[in-house]
């Protein structure tokens, strides 16, 4: 089913969701040791939140939350396109979509890779949100190291080689 299947969450319901990502993030930055900020857009009036994450694979990434009118997105820039090892690099992420829940890699602007999911607004709730976080950093942590030995074999390429 795509987003545009579902029916549109009404104002008041989109309010709500609002809310609860609201204060959910809130407890999470206070809570939550990987969370280094969390960031409202209030520049395009759209319902948006940049979440700063520490991991210890990938140093710092962000996680952005984006909230539509029939779905939360979620995406998070995992690197840059690659240098070398085309074939193998981008088999490698489709196979690694394969283990993922909810998300998937995908390419993005300037051929960059991200990782990206939705759910309808209807099942946002405090276990989605942190079920959609949690995911993120995971898929991240677990595959990211992987791909950039893969996409950029010559920078990871001991020197006496």
């Amino acid at each position: 089913m795509s987003d545009e299947d579902l029916p549109p969450a009404t104002p008041g319901e989109l309010d709500a969701v609002e809310l609860l990502i609201d204060d959910w993030l809130a407890r999470q930055r206070d809570e939550n040791p990987v969370i280094q900020a969390v960031e409202r857009d209030t520049e395009t009036g759209e319902r948006r939140w940049f979440v700063r994450l520490v991991g210890e694979q990938k140093g710092v990434f962000s996680v952005w939350f984006h909230l539509r009118q029939r779905s939360l997105h979620v995406e998070t820039y995992v690197m840059p396109a690659p240098m070398e090892n085309y074939a193998e690099f981008y088999e490698h992420l489709l196979r690694r979509n394969r283990r993922t829940f909810g998300m998937s890699f995908c390419i993005g602007e300037e051929e960059a890779i991200y990782l990206h999911g939705h759910v309808p607004v209807r099942w946002v709730d405090d276990a989605c949100l942190d079920r959609l976080l949690g995911s993120s950093y995971a898929y991240v942590e677990q595959f990211f190291r992987p791909a950039m030995r893969i996409g950029f074999a010559s920078v990871f390429r001991p020197a006496d080689e």
